[in-house]
């Protein structure tokens, strides 16, 4: 049974409709993206463990990082072995992780979360994350920009949906538990019932995606596109190069520069999007003109403006190429960084506007990359590729928040900032995504001495 997961064994037959793949990628990508809607029970893992908010706050960290790593080391096992097996492996580590992580919360051990959802929960994000990339590029070659926009969009709107799916559960589970109001927290037994059924619902639904997951048949192109088209564009190359090689080269290390950039300025706002809104609106008495109801509707507008970002910005990059729309990214980002430290308090609207902008280029960010890579790398390993270049993400998901909260933490208590104590923090996102745009504008083509010969993309083909 365990072979019809091979690549062999998933190759699409005459007459496959490529946009068959796009929904079976969005599945597994809706599934890990409830990585983002882990707030939503923190207060009750706080409550349930005795345990202070960063020892609960290092789950979701662990989480990221192995989702890094486990892309980076596992990309090529994954590239030599195909999207169908690397799928099914993503989904028994998220499964398992569930699983393990409710048996933690049912005996109070708290490593034991730590084991599950973070470590075996992240290597199932890190593999599920690059699983489809590379499928989804030779599927698409004529529109990469918009088929890994259509998949990575799911990763942003993942929390969307778990987020008020993990609620009502709760509330399903401990009638004492109330999810309207923000201080409420759910019992032990209702946590384990939540971590059993969320481990248990995105296995099955990841399978919808392992079962219908296919690669295109060998020198497969797409009716009425011609691959000679591909020479007239700047920086997107025929030729091939290897994972090994990629990493040798000057532009996948200017890549990494950039999305590290990119990612550190909007995971910034994101990780403090909800208390930022309240302390940028309050009086000098102390009372923010924003509700913590409204605050919460806040985080839910940008997870929209990210989830958006990802398609619209991904698939704009097919028509005006990869570099300029990353100028986009990092060169309007700065401005909109610099509106938002100086003018930002000025009314509720144009804060939301401002920000939610500057999320829908964090997500846009994401998306595209993998299409850049494939632009400069093409698609040998492009995978293997993208999860190497990931590891800019763990390392922007420690060094955003900690530059945002180490200025606030020099500023004053939580709950008595105002706009102010920001504009530090914010001026030095300016200075973050200026390092981005001058190292995008320095990326070059790979030079040919990187290139594989045509006789080794055929071998990697038929394995």
């Amino acid at each position: 049974m365990l072979s019809a997961l091979d690549r062999q064994h998933s190759v699409a037959p005459p007459g496959f409709s490529r946009w068959l793949i796009p929904p079976a990628a969005l599945s597994v990508h809706l599934c890990i993206g409830q990585v983002y809607a882990t707030s939503v029970y923190k207060n009750s893992f706080v409550s349930h463990f005795d345990a202070s908010a960063t020892s609960v706050g290092i789950i979701f960290s662990i989480a990221i990082v192995m989702l890094g790593l486990s892309a980076a080391v596992g990309g090529t096992w994954v590239e030599a072995n195909g999207p169908r097996k690397a799928m099914f492996v993503s989904a028994c580590f998220w499964a398992a992780g569930f699983l393990v992580g409710a048996l933690g919360i049912s005996t109070k051990q708290l490593w034991l979360v730590y084991l599950g959802y973070g470590f075996l929960g992240g290597i199932g994000l890190g593999i599920g994350y690059i699983s489809p990339v590379s499928t989804l590029i030779k599927w698409f070659p004529d529109r990469p920009g918009l088929a890994t926009g259509l998949a990575i969009m799911g990763f942003g709107g993942g929390a969307l949906i778990a987020s008020p799916l993990s609620r009502q559960l709760l509330s399903f589970y401990d009638s004492g538990y109330d999810p309207n109001v923000s201080t409420s927290v759910a019992g032990g037994g209702a946590l384990v019932a939540l971590f059993l059924t969320l481990g248990i619902g995105y296995f099955v639904v990841m399978m919808f995606g392992v079962v219908n997951m296919r690669v295109p048949a060998e020198d497969w192109v797409p009716d009425g596109w011609d691959p000679a088209s591909v020479k007239e564009k700047p920086l997107v190359t025929t030729a091939s190069v290897s994972a090994a090689n990629s990493i040798r080269t000057r532009a996948f290390w200017l890549l990494w520069i950039v999305l590290f950039c990119n990612v550190t300025a909007g995971i910034g706002i994101l990780e403090q999007a909800s208390p930022m809104i309240q302390d940028f609106f309050r009086d000098s008495g102390g009372k923010s003109a924003v509700a913590v109801a409204a605050a919460a509707g806040f985080v839910g507008v940008l997870s929209l403006f990210n989830m958006a970002g990802r398609f619209v910005w991904s698939s704009t990059s097919d028509l005006i190429g990869r570099k300029r729309i990353y100028m986009v990214y990092l060169g309007v980002g700065m401005i909109l960084y610099a509106l938002l430290a100086s003018v930002g308090h000025v009314a509720v609207g144009l804060f939301v506007l401002l920000a939610g902008v500057i999320l829908s280029f964090y997500g846009g960010g994401f998306a595209t990359v993998p299409a850049y890579l494939r632009d400069l790398f093409g698609t040998y390993q492009v995978g293997a590729i993208h999860g190497r270049l990931l590891t800019a993400w763990s390392a922007a998901g420690v060094a955003g928040p900690l530059i945002v909260n180490g200025f606030l933490d020099a500023q004053g208590k939580p709950g008595t900032l105002t706009a102010s104590a920001y504009q530090p923090a914010l001026f030095t996102m300016v200075g973050v995504l200026a390092v981005g745009f001058i190292a995008n504008l320095l990326v070059q083509p790979v030079p040919e001495r990187f290139h594989e010969p045509r006789s080794e993309e055929k071998k990697e083909a038929v394995a």
